[in-house]
């Protein structure tokens, strides 16, 4: 069973935001929502509030149990960038850019498969 939630056009790079979401993958959803709650980056808020629907989700439309939920994957992804400018010396401008995200979590209830291998070796 997996739900996702994904929140896109969010303005917020999404080189800062894959620094939050490395700590939180694979981890199990309180762990994470722990981590995220007492993180000091910007990037944290974001990224806990779209875990948060991906619980309810994985709650309202799967009837999974919370406590057996995964952090199974988490996408930080770049949007649109836009485009200003800050005015320099001499008549010049310098292009700013003002980077966006879609940031999209999916948890799951399953556990985590092994190495190709690993069921044979343990029967024997």
């Amino acid at each position: 069973m997996q739900a996702t939630a994904i929140l896109k056009f969010i303005r917020l790079s999404p080189q800062k935001g894959r620094l939050i979401a490395d700590q939180i993958r694979g981890l199990p959803v309180e762990r994470a929502l722990e981590i995220l709650q007492f993180s000091t980056r910007k990037a944290a808020k974001p990224v806990k509030k779209v875990l948060e629907s991906a619980i309810a989700n994985a709650e309202h439309n799967e009837g999974a149990d919370v406590d057996e939920l995964n952090v199974a994957t988490i996408q930080i992804d770049e949007g649109p960038v836009l485009k200003r400018f800050q005015a320099r010396a001499k008549g010049r401008g310098a292009r700013i850019l003002k980077r966006t995200s879609h940031i999209t979590v999916t948890v799951s209830d399953a556990r985590k498969p092994g190495k190709p291998g690993s069921a044979k070796r343990e029967g024997k």
